[in-house]
Parts: C-alpha cells; sequence; structure tokens
C-alpha cells in the first residue's frame, strides 16, 4: 500500500491521481474536512472529473454539522482497505488520521456525564486518585495538566487501565515505534522554499473559484468541527460582515502557512517517510519506484 503525504499545497493530489490512474488504482483522502460535503472550494477537494477517472473514498460522507472523529474516520476507512479490490492509495496531510490509519492507534473511550463530574472535582484530589491506583502514573501523564490528569482519570475509571498499563501493551509500542497495522509504503512530497509561494497561489485560485460565496452558503450549518477548518474559519467574519476580504485573505495565508509547519513537523518525525521534492518532472515516476 501507497501513502503519500506532506504539507498543504504540496501537490499530493495530483501526484497520488496519476499514480492511482497508472496502477488502476483508487484514492483513499486523508484530509479530514473533506469528509464534509459541501466543503469542496476551501479543502481543495478532488473535482467531480478527477473523481471520474480515479474513485475515491473519505469524501463527502458527513454533513458539515456533524462531529465526525478520528475513530469513525479510522473505522471506515479500514473497512474500505480491507474490502476493495483495486491497490488503495492513501493521500493526504492530516498526520493523524494517517496514523490512525495504517497504525494500531486506539482510541479510548470517554464518558461525558463522567467527564463534567471530574471536571467539578478539585485537581489535586484527582491527582492522588490517579497516584493511589498506580504510583508511576507521573511518568506517563503531566499530573500539573488538570486535562491530561482528568483524562487520565476517566480512562482508569472506564476501563480499568492505568496510564502505566497502557503505555506496556503491544499496540501502545507499535505505535511509539512507527510499527504499521498494514504493509505500507510512505512518501513524503515537500516543495521546502518554494511552499509559500505555492500556498499564494492556491488561495488565489480558491478565493477565485468562490472560497467566500461557499462560506457563506454553509455558514448556517458549519457544525464546531467544521467551522475551524482552515480557511473557513477565517472567511466566516468576512462573510459575517465583521471584517474585510482583504482580512480574511491574509488571516487565511497566516492559519495556511502554520498549518503546513505543524504537517511538516508531524511527518518529518515519522522515520518511514522517504521524501521527495515534488517539482521535480519525474515525481511520479519516483514515487511509483517506492511504491
Amino acid at each position: 500500500m501507497l501513502v503519500i503525504v506532506g504539507p498543504t499545497a504540496s501537490s499530493k493530489s495530483a501526484v497520488g491521481l496519476e499514480a492511482a490512474e497508472r496502477i488502476g488504482g483508487r484514492i483513499l483522502s486523508l484530509d479530514s474536512m473533506q469528509v464534509y460535503r459541501g466543503m469542496d472550494v476551501g479543502t481543495a477537494k478532488a473535482s467531480p472529473a478527477d473523481r471520474g477517472r480515479v474513485p475515491h473514498s473519505m469524501i463527502d460522507i458527513a454533513d458539515p454539522s456533524d462531529e465526525y472523529s478520528v475513530e469513525e474516520f479510522q473505522r471506515e476507512a479500514r473497512s474500505i482497505l480491507e474490502s476493495v479490490p483495486e491497490p488503495v492509495i492513501l493521500v493526504g496531510g492530516s498526520g493523524l488520521h494517517m496514523r490512525a490509519v495504517i497504525d494500531p492507534l486506539e482510541f479510548l473511550p470517554t464518558d461525558a456525564a463522567l467527564r463534567e463530574e471530574l471536571e467539578g472535582i478539585d485537581s489535586d484530589e484527582l491527582v492522588a486518585e490517579l497516584v493511589f491506583d498506580d504510583p508511576a502514573a507521573g511518568d506517563f501523564v503531566d499530573l500539573a495538566n488538570p486535562r491530561r490528569v482528568i483524562r487520565a482519570v476517566e480512562v482508569h475509571r472506564l476501563t480499568g487501565r492505568s496510564p502505566q498499563s497502557i503505555s506496556r501493551e503491544p499496540s501502545r509500542l507499535a505505535v511509539t515505534r512507527y510499527e504499521a497495522r498494514y504493509p505500507c509504503r510512505i512518501v513524503g512530497l515537500d516543495p521546502g522554499d518554494a511552499l509559500a509561494g505555492r500556498v499564494d497561489a492556491r488561495l488565489a485560485r480558491m478565493v477565485a473559484g468562490g472560497l467566500i460565496e461557499e462560506v457563506a452558503e454553509l455558514a448556517p450549518r458549519l457544525g464546531r468541527t467544521a467551522a475551524q477548518a482552515v480557511g473557513y474559519a477565517q472567511m466566516l467574519p468576512v462573510v459575517r460582515g465583521e471584517t474585510s476580504v482583504d482580512e480574511g485573505v491574509a488571516a487565511t495565508r497566516t492559519a495556511t502557512m502554520d498549518l503546513a509547519r505543524r504537517q511538516r513537523a508531524w511527518f518529518r518525525r515519522d522515520p518511514r517517510v522517504r521524501w521527495l521534492d515534488p517539482l521535480r518532472d519525474d515525481v511520479v515516476a519516483a514515487v511509483m519506484e517506492m511504491a
């Protein structure tokens, strides 16, 4: 299985599309926001023509009012991987979603009522409870961080598993060691210093292609998660008349560059990623050699 990752505006989609076409495969999007219907321009979603050339999965499967979790994404994406007959190329910039699909990443249970109860308890009491049950808890949880303490206590009460025991579970160790659940090759695309110019060009295309109009149409039904998407969060004040278009565009550019830096940092930590310059003429051939 081939995985193509990298920061935003790094030609992942174009390269993945051509590679999938060459091998008669399909693309599985690793974009956390392309799951939402109607969020087309702002997420640089594959066009209907491109989806006609190559089948795409994990696109347009939720309403923007939904809170589509990483755990739901993991479950649906793995179901596709394990059921479709053709080769699948995973393409996207969400490092967490990539790892949720290809690695044995486990999402521990939550309970809203229990969380609310714990938030009303003094943090020192919760630390005492955690350390009583697991004296080594401080080696695995930042006991000075109330949110992390609450989460650890929540998991312990729901599952009986302590921070120490969780850290020693085979699946957790495999994630720490970057050991994949599925055999795969991961290719990273990064244009380096050229990224800023590519971001500017893509943002200009989005604005010309109707980004502001798209945000205005979706605004009444954007849920908490969708409303935080880069481009949408910055353009919502524009469509509400609170800021100018120029201010919205500038804010979107800043947020996009911040996102790209975070994506780079995430993927650069993964020793499995083999990096290529997407601007080289033979980039698709080079990707295919790595597959």
